[in-house]
């Protein structure tokens, strides 16, 4: 399998680089933990979560869960059918599941929940994207962040998303610094 080991530096005047995949991924191994909540319903309603957003969608992933199995618990739900495979475009929900969490989070009371199968690939992704589209973090930044509360392993083309993610925004934060500028 070839990785990118390739880094690329968006804005000339700043310090920061957007790492290689291979780097990203080299970030994961540093941390052991996990933790799996979505089906224990009175420890979400202990914890006071108001919305879940699972990354496991559909009755292939084994994730017993929908809109229905939260209902009575007064539980907003985003379900999105996302493969762990490297070949799949979960980018394809980066917009979709950050304005589901941005819009919960409005709220200062309401608490997301992000799951998926075994917490570390898919939901941590979109929580990556999350935090790099609504708090400006960088892709290092997001994962280092993460990486605090719990163990995460986005697989490698996921990395790869989030990696053009990062340079997409570091382009468009880099121009718009340049247009204010001037």
């Amino acid at each position: 399998m070839h990785r990118s080991k390739l880094t690329v530096q968006v804005d000339p005047d700043s310090d920061y680089i957007t790492p290689g995949t291979l780097d990203l991924e080299q970030l994961f191994w540093t941390v052991n933990s996990d933790i799996f909540v979505c089906m224990d319903r009175p420890e979400l309603k202990d914890l006071g979560v108001t919305h879940v957003l699972n990354a496991a969608e559909g009755k292939w992933n084994n994730v017993l869960t929908g809109a229905n199995y939260y209902k009575d618990l007064n539980i907003q739900y985003l379900g999105v059918e996302a493969d762990d495979k490297p070949t799949f475009n979960i980018s394809q929900y980066f917009l979709l599941a950050t304005e589901f969490i941005h819009e919960a989070l409005s709220q200062p009371q309401n608490k997301v929940l992000v799951h998926c199968v075994m917490g570390r690939s898919r939901s941590a992704t979109l929580v990556l994207a999350y935090l790099m589209m609504k708090h400006s973090l960088t892709v290092v930044e997001a994962i280092e962040h993460v990486q605090q509360k719990r163990c995460i392993l986005p697989n490698h083309g996921f990395l790869k998303q989030l990696r053009a993610l990062d340079i997409t925004l570091q382009e468009d934060n880099s121009t718009d610094n340049y247009v204010s500028i001037q």
